[in-house]
């Protein structure tokens, strides 16, 4: 296994539409899952997008609610009912920064995993988040493209910073 690159913010890989996988059991595959999987993990992530170890490719990985990480390859997502909920996102290839992203409270997945056997079920919460946010960037979007209030974007530590200053000024 290897750590692979990030690509960060303004490289082409993450503004286009990824291809998808034509043999999810071709063994190159399993591979880039497993590195994709460990650069996941040394780089703190709770998700992670083939274009974004510069593989246009249709799969992305992310931590399931066990802690294990699952692989979706060419996924496909539908928003459930018509609620939206606000969270603050990170990236890894936007490093530093965070903003609050609104997304469908729930939704529903299929694709098939590196057996090439499908997969499909349901997900809200955070899990449904990291889902939207990694299927995104083989779209092409990243979380910024989906930001509706740029007040509440910005570098994680000033966030932080001003996050604990309010909580101060609450104790007062």
């Amino acid at each position: 296994m290897a750590i692979l690159k990030i690509a960060r913010m303004g490289h082409p890989v993450l503004l286009r539409r990824a291809d998808p996988v034509a043999d999810p059991t071709d063994p190159e595959i399993h591979r880039l899952v497993a590195d994709m999987a460990e650069t996941m993990e040394d780089a703190g992530g709770i998700g992670l997008a083939a274009p974004q170890v510069h593989v246009p490719l249709r799969l992305f990985v992310w931590r399931g609610g066990a802690g294990n990480v699952i692989a979706l390859i060419n996924p496909e997502i539908e928003k459930v009912g018509e609620e939206t909920e606000s969270a603050w996102e990170g990236c890894l290839s936007i490093p530093g920064l965070r903003g609050s992203v609104p997304r469908a409270a729930r939704i529903r997945f299929r694709g098939v995993d590196i057996a090439g056997k499908p997969v499909e079920g349901e997900a809200a919460g955070l899990a449904a988040r990291v889902m939207q946010h990694e299927y995104d960037h083989l779209d092409g979007i990243l979380y910024p493209m989906r930001m509706t209030d740029f007040s509440l974007f910005g570098f994680t530590d000033e966030l932080s910073r001003a996050a604990a200053r309010a909580g101060e000024g609450e104790k007062a």
